[in-house]
């Protein structure tokens, strides 16, 4: 019976793997715990795999380039209660994992470390990672998935095998990090942080700092369509749905200038586009249900209720509404004789309307294949 894990990605690591393998050996003695240390090479040009087999380490390959893909193949073969993650480059002290054992003992199923509650050594983080990128990061992640944790990519961190399988992670890059943190948010598994000691690396850095930031951004805005979707198209759709409707009786008098019709059609095409990635964020939202991203109790009752063919209804009934206005139109026209027709604001307001209606019937079919259920 195996207590605990510990997986270290591998990539050109000789002159620091044979360190890391030796102080998770010092932590399990100290500990006196039954313990195996996972080292998984990514396709190591040096003597990375020698030296770790060497130390005792037990060395698997992973031809799939990525920290995702080498991490998800250690945790996978991974046989202790607990794993614990760490790069293999020295920056943290695997003699440390005493902290994370006794969150994990708690009732905790995944524990991050810390680096800025802790120590930074000097030449461990640069400036520019450390009061620019890893701050703003962190603080996307908690704005968009809630929590308290302070560092969000830490590579040092614990969990149980039971929350790992919970999580069901998928990514294969540096974005791995980030998920791990999400999916433990959004499946409400109980979460803590230790503040860790964080060391100068040994050996030549791969990370890509523009790249890998970007990279982190792009994964979390992927899984945040509230933010994405839903508050930009609020805050696009109303205020030009509301000028655009004012606007049909009659200009605006805005700072002594009147706005008629040539800004009306501009907010209509605004008002147009708010409504369409209104729609978008909806069905975001209602597929995010589907696969388990997310439980949002509002959009379950709303696709519960808002079937596809109450949807439908909707769209039809703003196109009627639209036809509707556009039949006035005729009518005034006709009781001009045909003559000179002033309805062009209506008629803008009509084609809005009538627009949002097939936006409407389309999304709500686009929706509905996302709720399809397959065996």
């Amino acid at each position: 019976m195996i207590d605990v894990t510990v997986v270290i990605p591998c990539l050109n690591e000789e002159k620091s793997i044979a360190t890391c393998i030796k102080k998770a050996k010092e932590a399990f003695g100290r500990l006196n715990i039954s313990g195996e240390i996972i080292v998984v090479d990514n396709g190591s040009s040096d003597k990375s795999v020698e030296i770790a087999k060497n130390a005792g380490a037990t060395v698997l390959d992973e031809p799939n380039k990525g920290y995702g893909s080498a991490l998800r193949r250690g945790i996978e073969a991974a046989n202790g209660k607990y794993i614990i993650m760490a790069d293999g480059d020295n920056t943290y002290d695997l003699r440390e994992i005493d902290k994370f054992i006794k969150k994990l003992n708690e009732g905790f199923d995944l524990v991050m470390g810390s680096r800025f509650k802790g120590i930074i050594l000097p030449g461990a983080m640069t400036w520019p990672h450390r009061y620019i990128g890893n701050p703003i990061l962190s603080g996307m992640l908690r704005l968009f998935f809630g929590g308290s944790i302070s560092d969000a990519h830490c590579g040092l961190r614990a969990f149980t095998k039971e929350a790992y399988n919970k999580m069901d992670l998928h990514t294969v890059g540096m974005e791995f990090a980030s998920e791990m943190v999400i999916h433990a948010l959004k499946k409400k598994l109980k979460t803590a942080e230790v503040p860790i000691n964080y060391f100068p690396r040994q050996g030549e850095s791969k990370l890509d700092s523009f790249r890998d930031a970007w990279r982190h951004i792009r994964f979390m805005l992927i899984y945040s369509p509230s933010y994405v979707f839903i508050f930009p198209g609020i805050a696009i759709f109303l205020p030009c749905f509301i000028i655009t409707t004012r606007l049909v009786y009659g200009p605006i008098n805005v700072f002594g200038r009147y706005w008629d019709i040539h800004p009306m059609v501009i907010f209509s095409m605004f008002t147009l586009l708010g409504w369409q990635i209104l729609n978008l964020g909806y069905a975001a939202k209602v597929f995010a249900a589907t696969i388990s991203l997310e439980e949002d109790k509002w959009i379950g009752t709303l696709s519960k209720k808002f079937s596809l063919e109450r949807a439908i209804l909707l769209g039809i009934g703003l196109i009627l509404f639209g036809f509707l206005i556009i039949a006035y139109i005729f009518f005034v026209w006709y009781q001009n004789n045909f003559g000179a027709l002033k309805e062009i604001s209506t008629g803008v307001f009509a084609l809005t309307i009538t627009v949002m209606g097939f936006q409407t019937i389309f999304t709500a079919f686009l929706t509905s294949m996302f709720q399809i259920k397959y065996r």
